[in-house]
């Protein structure tokens, strides 16, 4: 059963427009930080010829160099249980957010994902190179019907065994799964023909507030 989730008035002001990568004094006292700068990928490990700064976005593009594997973005430091709030915009292709993963040689990671992967994958938790594979559809009849073209929110918690990914305000996917409790986060570029995602407003909080639906989904819905 989907989940409509309250958005506050700052949420609203922010959807509005305004400035990106940039916490607001509420956010601070939430105790949230921000993942990306918005000028450089300090803190991220990647290849540069796919991974890169523009204009205030980190993108990921193989445009002129399609992959024969996946290409990650990888967070130096390792999380536990956090809220994590983001916006992307997918001009096509398959992209995600890596989460609890595990680093392993050649660039590549192991562990949750919250797919983002057009026309099938937004709001489902995955697991890259897990048994299985998907864990939890989050996308039919629920993501596919928020989202957009252009850019939209995602918002990840974690908290124990406890896992929710919500899109554009809805929660897509609420589960409990005996995985991995810490690990990296990254971001992914899929093998196949070329394309580009661009992430902005990536902000964390280490430790979920509370386990209320809502949580880690407030500030929802950015502008197109």
């Amino acid at each position: 059963m989907l989940r409509v989730l309250i958005l506050l008035p700052a949420a609203l002001a922010i959807a509005g427009g305004g400035a990106h990568n940039v916490l607001t004094p509420g956010e601070r006292r939430q105790g949230f930080e921000l993942l990306f700068n918005g000028r450089d990928l300090a803190g991220w490990e990647g290849d540069p010829a796919m991974w890169f700064v523009e204009n205030g976005k980190i993108v990921g593009s193989t445009d002129g160099a399609p992959l024969t594997t996946n290409s990650f973005l990888i967070s130096q430091q390792e999380y536990s249980d956090f809220e994590l709030d983001f916006d992307v915009k997918l001009r096509n292709g398959n992209s995600g957010v890596q989460f609890r993963s595990e680093r392993l040689p050649d660039g590549v990671v192991r562990g949750y994902q919250a797919d983002i992967a057009e026309g099938k994958g937004w709001g489902s938790l995955h697991g890259e190179r897990l048994p299985g594979g998907l864990i939890m559809d989050g996308w039919q009849g629920k993501a596919e019907h928020l989202v957009r073209p252009g850019w939209n929110h995602v918002s990840i918690y974690c908290r124990g065994h406890h896992i929710r990914i919500a899109v554009n305000g809805r929660v897509m996917t609420d589960v409990r799964n005996p995985g991995a409790l810490r690990g990296v986060f990254a971001l992914q570029l899929h093998r196949g023909p070329p394309m580009r995602v661009e992430y902005r407003n990536l902000k964390l909080r280490r430790r979920p507030a509370s386990e209320r639906p809502e949580a880690g989904a407030e500030r929802s819905v950015p502008s197109p």
